[in-house]
């Protein structure tokens, strides 16, 4: 599904935090939004998810504006991880991820077979069956967040929206993330932090700085060496990594 983001800006108390930003997200691709510090970037994305009314401008996923349709269909159409989450209670895992259900049931409706089946398989599908029945509090950084993306997966939505997935992780369960994101086949955005994550795993990205998305395309193209120095202040290459081939983020100081 499509995602389009049209001359969306955001004010805050008197402050320009976005500036007639616009982006352009084609169907089952991955989209890194990147940038300094404060340039952005979650703001964005909570305008394309609906936690943030943009000042003026609009945000369409598919033909559907996403402030002219209600909650539930918000729900059944986009499925976010943010950085932040209050789960930190009792709820088992598979109760976590069985929450994914939500816009797909009426007030007080029960779950059934088929809520069941879509959550052990949603368990499956990021490798955590075995933690079902143990408390999602008490799971480490990486597999917490692995719950999370199952819980985003149960909801069945075409889009999946993500700020700064791998904060707090260990390497490790950096990689394995990312690896996980990039095999849903899900229209994706993830606002990233690490420039090699993103020119690694992203088929495109979108640079902001200072609320002004500057730049999109292909990585090599977000990243050409002379932009990179001027908004993050290091010298920069890509390179083939050697050890998967992939793109490579190389940096140095200027």
């Amino acid at each position: 599904m499509r995602i389009e983001v049209h001359d969306v800006t955001v004010i805050i108390d008197g402050n320009p935090i976005i500036g007639a930003a616009r982006l352009d997200v084609q169907p089952a691709t991955v989209t890194g939004l990147i940038g300094p510090n404060g340039s952005g970037k979650s703001t964005l994305l909570r305008c394309v998810y609906r936690a943030l009314k943009p000042s003026s401008g609009s945000v369409y996923i598919g033909s559907d504006e996403v402030w002219r349709s209600g909650a539930r269909q918000a729900g059944r159409r986009t499925a976010v991880v943010t950085q932040d989450h209050d789960l930190d209670n009792d709820f088992s895992v598979e109760e976590t991820v069985a929450m994914g259900r939500g816009p797909h049931k009426r007030l007080l409706e029960r779950e059934n077979s088929t809520d069941r089946d879509i959550v052990q398989d949603a368990l499956a599908r990021v490798g955590m069956q075995w933690a079902a029945h143990r408390v999602f509090a008490r799971l480490s950084g990486g597999e917490r967040q692995r719950v999370l993306v199952a819980r985003a997966l149960a909801q069945q939505a075409p889009v999946l929206l993500l700020d700064e997935p791998t904060n707090h992780l260990d390497v490790g369960s950096q990689l394995d993330l990312l690896s996980l994101v990039r095999e849903l086949g899900l229209t994706t955005i993830a606002a990233l932090h690490d420039l090699d994550h993103a020119t690694a795993y992203c088929d495109n990205l979108a640079l902001l700085r200072s609320g002004q998305v500057v730049a999109t395309g292909k990585p090599e193209e977000v990243l050409e060496p002379d932009r990179v120095a001027d908004v993050f202040g290091v010298r920069s290459t890509i390179v083939p990594h050697p050890i998967t081939g992939r793109p490579h983020f190389v940096t140095a100081p200027t």
